[in-house]
Protein backbone atom coordinates (compact mmCIF):
# COMPACT_ATOMS: atom_id res chain seq x y z
CA UNK A 1 0.00 0.00 0.00
CA UNK A 2 1.25 3.47 -0.38
CA UNK A 3 3.49 5.21 2.13
CA UNK A 4 2.04 8.55 1.33
CA UNK A 5 -0.73 9.14 4.69
CA UNK A 6 -3.92 10.61 3.90
CA UNK A 7 -5.41 13.17 6.08
CA UNK A 8 -8.64 10.45 7.02
CA UNK A 9 -10.24 13.29 9.09
CA UNK A 10 -10.22 15.93 6.14
CA UNK A 11 -11.44 12.91 4.02
CA UNK A 12 -14.32 12.69 6.85
CA UNK A 13 -14.89 16.10 6.59
CA UNK A 14 -15.22 16.51 3.14
CA UNK A 15 -17.41 13.44 2.39
CA UNK A 16 -19.75 14.74 5.45
CA UNK A 17 -19.85 18.06 3.61
CA UNK A 18 -21.06 16.50 0.09
CA UNK A 19 -23.68 14.48 1.70
CA UNK A 20 -24.94 17.44 3.25
CA UNK A 21 -25.03 19.11 0.28
CA UNK A 22 -26.61 16.42 -1.45
CA UNK A 23 -29.29 16.52 1.63
CA UNK A 24 -30.20 20.06 1.19
CA UNK A 25 -30.57 19.84 -2.60
CA UNK A 26 -33.02 17.63 -2.27
CA UNK A 27 -34.78 19.71 0.13
CA UNK A 28 -34.82 23.28 -1.48
CA UNK A 29 -37.20 24.40 -4.37
CA UNK A 30 -35.74 27.79 -4.47
CA UNK A 31 -34.14 27.94 -8.12
CA UNK A 32 -30.87 29.97 -6.67
CA UNK A 33 -30.12 27.85 -4.17
CA UNK A 34 -30.02 24.80 -6.27
CA UNK A 35 -27.82 26.24 -9.00
CA UNK A 36 -25.14 26.90 -6.03
CA UNK A 37 -25.61 23.80 -4.20
CA UNK A 38 -25.61 21.92 -7.51
CA UNK A 39 -22.03 23.67 -8.38
CA UNK A 40 -20.77 22.69 -5.20
CA UNK A 41 -21.67 19.16 -5.16
CA UNK A 42 -20.31 18.61 -8.76
CA UNK A 43 -16.99 20.54 -7.87
CA UNK A 44 -16.67 17.92 -4.92
CA UNK A 45 -18.43 14.80 -6.44
CA UNK A 46 -14.75 13.87 -7.96
CA UNK A 47 -12.91 14.46 -5.13
CA UNK A 48 -15.50 12.17 -2.61
CA UNK A 49 -16.09 9.38 -5.14
CA UNK A 50 -12.12 8.80 -4.84
CA UNK A 51 -12.29 9.34 -1.55
CA UNK A 52 -14.70 6.19 -1.41
CA UNK A 53 -12.53 3.79 -4.33
CA UNK A 54 -9.83 4.31 -2.02
CA UNK A 55 -11.25 3.34 1.15
CA UNK A 56 -13.08 -0.07 -1.18
CA UNK A 57 -9.52 -0.54 -2.21
CA UNK A 58 -7.67 -0.07 1.45
CA UNK A 59 -10.28 -2.91 2.45
CA UNK A 60 -9.32 -5.12 0.01
CA UNK A 61 -5.78 -5.09 0.45
CA UNK A 62 -6.26 -5.71 3.92
CA UNK A 63 -8.41 -8.84 3.33
CA UNK A 64 -6.06 -10.29 0.71
CA UNK A 65 -3.58 -9.88 2.98
CA UNK A 66 -5.04 -11.54 5.47
CA UNK A 67 -5.68 -14.26 3.54
CA UNK A 68 -2.03 -14.72 2.71
CA UNK A 69 -0.66 -14.41 6.24
CA UNK A 70 -3.31 -17.11 6.86
CA UNK A 71 -1.07 -20.57 7.08
CA UNK A 72 -3.96 -22.82 5.79
CA UNK A 73 -4.41 -20.69 2.62
CA UNK A 74 -3.60 -22.88 -0.23
CA UNK A 75 -0.94 -22.75 -3.05
CA UNK A 76 -3.50 -21.80 -5.86
CA UNK A 77 -5.62 -19.18 -3.52
CA UNK A 78 -1.83 -17.86 -2.51
CA UNK A 79 -0.85 -17.79 -5.59
CA UNK A 80 -3.71 -15.62 -7.15
CA UNK A 81 -3.97 -13.39 -3.69
CA UNK A 82 -0.25 -12.09 -4.52
CA UNK A 83 -1.68 -11.34 -8.52
CA UNK A 84 -4.78 -10.09 -7.13
CA UNK A 85 -2.63 -7.71 -3.92
CA UNK A 86 -0.23 -6.40 -6.94
CA UNK A 87 -3.18 -4.89 -8.96
CA UNK A 88 -5.21 -3.45 -5.62
CA UNK A 89 -2.04 -1.57 -4.65
CA UNK A 90 -1.74 0.36 -7.98
CA UNK A 91 -5.37 1.03 -7.66
CA UNK A 92 -4.81 2.28 -4.37
CA UNK A 93 -1.48 4.10 -5.16
CA UNK A 94 -3.55 6.03 -8.64
CA UNK A 95 -6.08 6.84 -6.54
CA UNK A 96 -4.17 8.11 -3.39
CA UNK A 97 -2.60 10.55 -5.93
CA UNK A 98 -6.15 11.78 -7.37
CA UNK A 99 -6.93 12.83 -3.59
CA UNK A 100 -3.60 14.55 -3.16
CA UNK A 101 -4.43 16.35 -6.69
CA UNK A 102 -8.09 17.04 -5.20
CA UNK A 103 -6.81 18.34 -1.78
CA UNK A 104 -4.44 21.03 -3.41
CA UNK A 105 -5.36 24.19 -3.43
CA UNK A 106 -7.99 25.53 -6.38
CA UNK A 107 -7.37 28.67 -7.58
CA UNK A 108 -10.60 30.78 -7.08
CA UNK A 109 -10.68 31.99 -11.07
CA UNK A 110 -10.12 28.68 -12.18
CA UNK A 111 -13.98 28.56 -13.18
CA UNK A 112 -14.15 31.96 -14.65
CA UNK A 113 -14.47 32.87 -17.95
CA UNK A 114 -11.22 35.02 -19.88
CA UNK A 115 -9.91 38.21 -21.50
CA UNK A 116 -7.52 37.11 -23.88
CA UNK A 117 -5.00 39.62 -25.28
CA UNK A 118 -2.86 39.09 -28.01
CA UNK A 119 0.11 41.49 -29.17
CA UNK A 120 2.78 41.65 -32.00
CA UNK A 121 6.06 41.70 -30.31
CA UNK A 122 9.32 41.45 -32.32
CA UNK A 123 9.67 41.00 -36.19
CA UNK A 124 7.69 44.00 -37.62
CA UNK A 125 4.76 42.63 -40.23
CA UNK A 126 5.86 38.75 -39.78
CA UNK A 127 5.18 39.16 -36.07
CA UNK A 128 1.82 40.65 -36.39
CA UNK A 129 0.81 37.87 -38.84
CA UNK A 130 1.97 35.64 -35.88
CA UNK A 131 -0.33 37.30 -33.38
CA UNK A 132 -3.05 36.47 -36.05
CA UNK A 133 -1.98 32.56 -36.17
CA UNK A 134 -2.31 32.47 -32.11
CA UNK A 135 -5.57 33.85 -31.84
CA UNK A 136 -6.88 31.88 -34.20
CA UNK A 137 -5.34 28.81 -32.72
CA UNK A 138 -6.77 30.13 -29.22
CA UNK A 139 -10.17 30.98 -31.12
CA UNK A 140 -10.18 27.54 -32.99
CA UNK A 141 -9.61 25.59 -29.37
CA UNK A 142 -12.81 28.06 -27.70
CA UNK A 143 -14.82 26.75 -30.19
CA UNK A 144 -13.86 22.98 -30.14
CA UNK A 145 -14.57 23.72 -26.06
CA UNK A 146 -17.66 24.83 -26.81
CA UNK A 147 -16.86 27.89 -25.40
CA UNK A 148 -18.12 31.62 -26.97
CA UNK A 149 -15.71 33.79 -28.52
CA UNK A 150 -16.03 37.40 -28.77
CA UNK A 151 -13.63 40.74 -30.05
CA UNK A 152 -13.62 43.32 -27.80
CA UNK A 153 -11.12 45.31 -29.95
CA UNK A 154 -8.44 44.90 -32.68
CA UNK A 155 -5.49 46.56 -34.25
CA UNK A 156 -4.87 45.15 -37.74
CA UNK A 157 -1.37 44.43 -39.15
CA UNK A 158 -0.74 46.71 -42.22
CA UNK A 159 0.00 42.88 -43.88
CA UNK A 160 -2.74 40.89 -42.33
CA UNK A 161 -3.20 39.34 -38.94
CA UNK A 162 -3.10 41.85 -35.61
CA UNK A 163 -0.88 44.73 -33.87
CA UNK A 164 -3.38 43.55 -31.20
CA UNK A 165 -6.55 41.96 -30.51
CA UNK A 166 -8.40 41.80 -27.38
CA UNK A 167 -11.81 39.16 -26.79
CA UNK A 168 -13.67 37.47 -24.17
CA UNK A 169 -13.73 34.06 -24.01
CA UNK A 170 -16.75 32.70 -22.31
CA UNK A 171 -16.86 29.40 -20.76
CA UNK A 172 -16.95 27.32 -17.31
CA UNK A 173 -13.19 26.82 -16.88
CA UNK A 174 -10.97 28.93 -19.52
CA UNK A 175 -8.90 30.30 -17.13
CA UNK A 176 -8.53 26.95 -15.35
CA UNK A 177 -7.05 25.60 -19.10
CA UNK A 178 -5.98 28.95 -20.57
CA UNK A 179 -4.17 30.59 -17.36
CA UNK A 180 -0.41 29.06 -18.33
CA UNK A 181 -0.67 30.59 -21.86
CA UNK A 182 0.73 34.30 -20.63
CA UNK A 183 3.78 35.12 -21.59
CA UNK A 184 6.02 35.43 -24.71
CA UNK A 185 5.33 33.10 -27.69
CA UNK A 186 8.23 32.91 -30.48
CA UNK A 187 7.70 31.64 -33.81
CA UNK A 188 10.42 30.40 -36.88
CA UNK A 189 9.34 30.21 -40.11
CA UNK A 190 10.41 31.82 -43.70
CA UNK A 191 7.81 34.78 -43.90
CA UNK A 192 5.87 34.68 -47.57
CA UNK A 193 7.66 38.09 -48.54
CA UNK A 194 10.98 36.41 -47.53
CA UNK A 195 12.65 35.49 -51.43
CA UNK A 196 15.94 34.34 -50.16
CA UNK A 197 14.54 31.32 -47.82
CA UNK A 198 15.66 32.72 -45.00
CA UNK A 199 14.04 31.80 -41.18
CA UNK A 200 13.08 34.59 -39.34
CA UNK A 201 12.43 35.18 -35.84
CA UNK A 202 9.11 36.97 -34.58
CA UNK A 203 6.91 37.33 -31.31
CA UNK A 204 4.08 37.95 -29.86
CA UNK A 205 2.84 38.05 -26.63
CA UNK A 206 -0.48 36.27 -25.06
CA UNK A 207 -2.08 37.20 -21.63
CA UNK A 208 -5.28 35.73 -20.23
CA UNK A 209 -7.05 37.57 -17.49
CA UNK A 210 -10.19 35.77 -15.43
CA UNK A 211 -12.91 38.26 -15.99
CA UNK A 212 -13.28 40.50 -13.20
CA UNK A 213 -17.16 41.01 -11.64
CA UNK A 214 -18.01 44.42 -10.37
CA UNK A 215 -17.87 43.24 -7.13
CA UNK A 216 -14.37 42.22 -7.48
CA UNK A 217 -12.95 45.42 -8.19
CA UNK A 218 -14.25 48.94 -6.69
CA UNK A 219 -12.99 51.48 -8.91
CA UNK A 220 -13.94 55.31 -8.20
CA UNK A 221 -15.49 57.10 -11.30
CA UNK A 222 -12.77 60.04 -10.24
CA UNK A 223 -10.16 58.17 -10.96
CA UNK A 224 -10.73 57.77 -14.33
CA UNK A 225 -10.23 59.72 -17.36
CA UNK A 226 -12.52 58.80 -20.33
CA UNK A 227 -12.28 60.42 -24.00
CA UNK A 228 -14.53 59.37 -26.60
CA UNK A 229 -13.06 59.98 -30.69
CA UNK A 230 -13.72 58.66 -33.92
CA UNK A 231 -13.18 55.08 -34.16
CA UNK A 232 -10.34 54.01 -36.63
CA UNK A 233 -9.95 51.18 -39.00
CA UNK A 234 -6.92 49.72 -41.07
CA UNK A 235 -4.94 51.41 -42.72
CA UNK A 236 -6.23 54.85 -41.06
CA UNK A 237 -9.48 54.55 -42.63
CA UNK A 238 -12.61 56.08 -40.77
CA UNK A 239 -15.31 53.16 -39.39
CA UNK A 240 -17.96 55.82 -38.78
CA UNK A 241 -18.23 59.46 -38.27
CA UNK A 242 -19.28 59.43 -34.92
CA UNK A 243 -17.24 59.76 -31.61
CA UNK A 244 -17.98 56.22 -30.87
CA UNK A 245 -14.62 54.92 -29.68
CA UNK A 246 -13.63 55.05 -25.78
CA UNK A 247 -10.42 55.09 -24.39
CA UNK A 248 -10.53 54.89 -20.42
CA UNK A 249 -7.59 55.76 -18.20
CA UNK A 250 -7.15 54.32 -15.12
CA UNK A 251 -4.96 57.26 -13.28
CA UNK A 252 -4.09 56.23 -10.07
CA UNK A 253 -2.29 52.55 -11.68
CA UNK A 254 -2.16 54.47 -15.31
CA UNK A 255 -3.55 51.56 -17.07
CA UNK A 256 -5.31 52.71 -20.66
CA UNK A 257 -8.00 50.79 -22.63
CA UNK A 258 -9.27 51.67 -25.80
CA UNK A 259 -12.31 50.00 -27.81
CA UNK A 260 -13.54 50.88 -30.98
CA UNK A 261 -15.28 47.60 -32.13
CA UNK A 262 -18.56 48.53 -31.69
CA UNK A 263 -20.94 51.79 -33.32
CA UNK A 264 -22.42 52.44 -29.62
CA UNK A 265 -20.36 54.72 -27.74
CA UNK A 266 -22.24 53.12 -24.78
CA UNK A 267 -21.33 49.32 -25.43
CA UNK A 268 -17.34 50.67 -26.24
CA UNK A 269 -17.46 51.98 -22.52
CA UNK A 270 -19.29 48.77 -21.49
CA UNK A 271 -16.65 46.89 -22.62
CA UNK A 272 -13.63 48.89 -21.75
CA UNK A 273 -14.47 49.00 -18.48
CA UNK A 274 -14.10 45.40 -19.00
CA UNK A 275 -11.37 45.41 -20.00
CA UNK A 276 -9.97 47.87 -17.29
CA UNK A 277 -11.56 45.87 -14.25
CA UNK A 278 -10.05 42.37 -15.63
CA UNK A 279 -6.48 44.05 -16.04
CA UNK A 280 -6.91 45.61 -12.09
CA UNK A 281 -8.04 42.09 -10.73
CA UNK A 282 -5.23 40.57 -12.70
CA UNK A 283 -2.70 43.14 -11.15
CA UNK A 284 -3.82 42.46 -7.46
CA UNK A 285 -3.71 38.79 -8.29
CA UNK A 286 -0.60 38.98 -8.78
CA UNK A 287 0.49 41.56 -6.04
CA UNK A 288 -0.98 39.01 -3.41
CA UNK A 289 0.83 35.98 -4.66
CA UNK A 290 4.03 37.25 -5.00
CA UNK A 291 3.32 38.47 -1.69
CA UNK A 292 3.27 34.57 -0.70
CA UNK A 293 6.32 33.55 -2.30
CA UNK A 294 8.04 36.57 -3.84
CA UNK A 295 10.03 34.40 -6.26
CA UNK A 296 6.98 31.97 -7.58
CA UNK A 297 9.46 29.50 -8.34
CA UNK A 298 6.51 27.04 -7.22
CA UNK A 299 4.52 27.91 -10.45
CA UNK A 300 4.64 27.50 -13.97
CA UNK A 301 4.21 30.22 -16.22
CA UNK A 302 4.08 32.64 -12.98
CA UNK A 303 2.06 35.29 -15.18
CA UNK A 304 5.55 36.93 -16.45
CA UNK A 305 4.74 38.32 -19.80
CA UNK A 306 8.51 38.97 -20.43
CA UNK A 307 8.91 35.16 -19.76
CA UNK A 308 9.24 32.98 -23.55
CA UNK A 309 6.70 29.99 -22.92
CA UNK A 310 6.53 28.83 -26.36
CA UNK A 311 8.52 28.43 -29.54
CA UNK A 312 6.35 27.59 -32.58
CA UNK A 313 9.25 26.40 -35.58
CA UNK A 314 7.63 25.96 -38.56
CA UNK A 315 10.42 23.96 -41.26
CA UNK A 316 10.83 21.48 -38.21
CA UNK A 317 7.09 21.27 -37.66
CA UNK A 318 7.42 21.50 -34.06
CA UNK A 319 5.96 23.48 -30.98
CA UNK A 320 8.16 23.36 -27.79
CA UNK A 321 7.45 24.46 -24.60
CA UNK A 322 10.56 25.79 -22.72
CA UNK A 323 8.64 25.43 -19.24
CA UNK A 324 8.24 21.39 -19.20
CA UNK A 325 11.19 20.60 -21.93
CA UNK A 326 8.35 19.41 -24.25
CA UNK A 327 8.17 18.89 -27.86
CA UNK A 328 5.71 17.83 -29.94
CA UNK A 329 6.16 17.18 -33.93
CA UNK A 330 2.57 18.51 -34.69
CA UNK A 331 2.24 22.10 -35.49
CA UNK A 332 -0.64 21.92 -37.86
CA UNK A 333 -2.31 20.12 -35.04
CA UNK A 334 -1.41 22.55 -32.72
CA UNK A 335 -2.21 25.98 -35.09
CA UNK A 336 -5.49 24.52 -35.69
CA UNK A 337 -6.47 24.31 -31.99
CA UNK A 338 -7.39 20.21 -31.29
CA UNK A 339 -3.86 19.79 -30.58
CA UNK A 340 -3.36 22.49 -28.05
CA UNK A 341 -5.24 20.41 -25.39
CA UNK A 342 -1.42 17.94 -25.42
CA UNK A 343 0.38 20.79 -24.46
CA UNK A 344 -1.97 22.49 -21.97
CA UNK A 345 -2.50 19.46 -20.09
CA UNK A 346 1.15 18.96 -19.71
CA UNK A 347 2.16 21.97 -18.54
CA UNK A 348 -0.91 21.65 -15.88
CA UNK A 349 0.20 18.20 -14.77
CA UNK A 350 3.85 19.92 -14.23
CA UNK A 351 2.31 22.52 -11.91
CA UNK A 352 0.26 19.93 -10.03
CA UNK A 353 3.72 17.85 -9.42
CA UNK A 354 5.47 20.94 -8.50
CA UNK A 355 2.92 22.02 -6.04
CA UNK A 356 2.33 18.39 -4.21
CA UNK A 357 6.31 18.22 -3.93
CA UNK A 358 6.12 21.43 -2.30
CA UNK A 359 3.62 20.04 0.23
CA UNK A 360 6.18 17.11 1.05
CA UNK A 361 8.66 19.69 1.70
Amino acid sequence: MSEIVLPREKLDAISAKHADLEARLANTSDATSIVALSKEIAALGPLVHAIAAERRVAADIASTCEMLADASTDAEMRAMATEELASLQAEHDRLVQVIRLGLLPRDSADDRSVILEVRAGTGGDEASLFAGNLFRMYARYAELKGWKVEVLSANEGAMGGYKEIVAEIHGDGAFARLKFESGVHRVQRVPETEAQGRIHTSAATVAVLPIAEEVDVSINEADLRIETMRSQGAGGQHVNKTESAIRITHIPSGLAVLVQEERSQHKNRARAMDILRARLFDMERQRLANARAAARKDQIGSGDRSERIRTYNFPQGRVTDHRINLTLYKIEAIMEGGGLDELIEAVITENQARLLAGEEA
